[in-house]
């Protein structure tokens, strides 16, 4: 499993680490990660994602999964997160059809 935020696409770093006597060896800074169930309003499940800290605070910044989702960029998310997006959009998508039908 790579070490990459599934949904900011936010990953493992390299550079170097300086010493006082200003010493330069490689080390990485890599993102804090951790499994998280988060709820989906549209799916109405929880749903297992492995994400950074930083992103968890966006998520719930940003209003919930599905509202972080619609917003986020394809390009950065994983492909289990962009299926996700797609599932979502399609529940969203269900509801609103069914209100201007009737």
């Amino acid at each position: 499993m790579s070490r990459r935020c599934e949904l900011t696409g936010k990953a493992v770093l390299s550079g170097h680490k300086v010493s006082h006597s200003n010493h330069k060896t490689k080390r990485t800074f890599r993102p804090n990660l951790v499994q998280v169930s988060l709820l989906s309003e549209a799916l109405g499940k929880p749903v297992r994602l492995r994400v950074s800290a930083h992103a968890l605070r966006s998520v719930e910044h940003r209003g919930g999964l599905d509202a972080f989702l619609n917003k986020a960029s394809e390009l950065e998310l994983s492909q289990n997160a962009r299926e996700l997006k797609r599932k979502i959009a399609k529940a969203s998508e269900a509801p609103a059809e069914q209100a201007a039908a009737s």
